[in-house]
């Protein structure tokens, strides 16, 4: 199969730090081009890939300052890699909105991913396009979505890229972005209240820096200490010793790709209710789903769930086998159904007035 993977253009494939899109193409890339696909990859030049990788920025570019900007070049970067990939492939797979009208003008199978959380601009968007296949992260991502088309994926990992910690340091770690919604001030609440070290990893992004500055930085010291954004080196050495992973979340996670990532390494999931975390994380198993913060910290002081059984868990649900294995049904459920242009236009009001008046035979 011939298949054509569209990344936005600011980030590498896969990212040296930060980048869920960016990882999540990157690890469907390898595995399809292993199993034998043709596989092109479109993202910038930075990105390193085993199959065919085709740029038209050469370097990453992030985080975007000029918003207008940023969404100037990726409607570039989007129109010239789907320009080139409908010349041979027999799918597209597109992983960000601004590739939704483009499909317009051309046949080829289309899919989606949703990497984010349910925004209704975007729905409207989508069900205006009913012959792309969408694919959700979760079912809570899912249920929300209005289109007639949509399957559920689970991202899945690498596996072999995590190291399992069997022996655990007496600290816990917090890894994602430093924004209000993914809470790493109620992580730090959690710590103090349990009497244990934090780790803080991740991302400050300039929209939040404000947050950063006022609910985080007055905080860090001690027995709380921010370690910077993780690669993945840094990532296995600090999620295979942690006693624990928080994911104090406070919005509806459509994945959470940290989760499994800590569980690859042998070390539960302390997180609180909300998108796809009930789908992620089983009590007792791969973590605990924590009803407050004093529920979290009291998880803290004794997880009692084994490293075995958390890198099971993930192998189990979440590897990137299992994820291709799926998005291979997709492609070949998409590539089944009518073009994607023929069906768009036949949705269109110009397309009804075209035929209404055609000469009728």
């Amino acid at each position: 199969m011939r298949i054509a993977l569209v990344a936005p253009p600011f980030i590498a494939v896969p990212p040296a730090r930060y980048g869920g899109t960016e990882l999540f193409v990157a690890h469907l890339a390898a595995r399809l081009h292993t199993l034998g696909h043709e596989v092109t990859v479109y993202a910038n030049g930075d990105s390193r890939m085993r199959c065919e990788l085709k740029w038209r920025y050469r370097h990453a570019h992030w985080p975007v300052k000029d918003p207008g900007a940023g969404q100037l070049k990726n409607a570039d970067h989007t129109a010239w890699a789907l320009h080139d990939a409908v010349t041979y492939a027999d799918v597209v797979h597109i992983n960000d909105a601004v590739a939704v009208p483009f499909t317009t003008f051309f046949d080829t199978p289309t899919v989606l991913t949703l990497h984010h959380p349910h925004e209704p601009a975007l729905s409207d968007l989508y069900a205006r396009y009913p012959a792309i296949q969408y694919v959700a992260i979760s079912a809570a991502q899912a249920r929300r979505e209005p289109m007639p088309r949509v399957e559920v994926v689970h991202h899945g990992i690498a596996l072999d890229d995590y190291m399992l910690g069997v022996e655990k340091d007496d600290y816990v770690v917090f890894l994602g972005r430093m924004a209000p919604c993914k809470g790493p001030h109620l992580a730090i609440e959690a710590a103090r209240r349990a009497g244990v070290r934090l780790k803080l990893a991740g991302e400050v992004q300039p929209i939040y820096r404000a947050y950063w500055e006022e609910q985080v930085l007055p905080h860090i010291g001690g027995e709380i200490e921010y370690v910077g954004e993780a690669d993945l080196a840094q990532k296995n050495a600090l999620l295979s010793r942690a006693r624990a992973l928080l994911f104090p979340i406070q919005w509806q996670e459509p994945f959470g790709l940290a989760m499994v990532e800590a569980m690859a390494c042998g070390t539960p999931v302390l997180a609180f209710a909300g998108g796809s975390v009930e789908e992620i994380v089983r009590d007792g198993v791969s973590g605990w789903i924590c009803r407050d913060v004093d529920d979290m910290a009291a998880r803290l002081a004794a997880p009692a769930i084994s490293p075995a059984s958390c890198r099971d868990w993930a192998a189990r649900h979440f590897s990137c086998e299992r994820m291709v294995d799926r998005y291979l049904e997709v492609y070949e459920d998409a590539m089944g159904l009518a073009p994607v242009g023929a069906m768009a236009d036949r949705f269109s009001a110009a397309a009804v007035a075209r035929e209404a008046a055609a000469p009728q035979e």
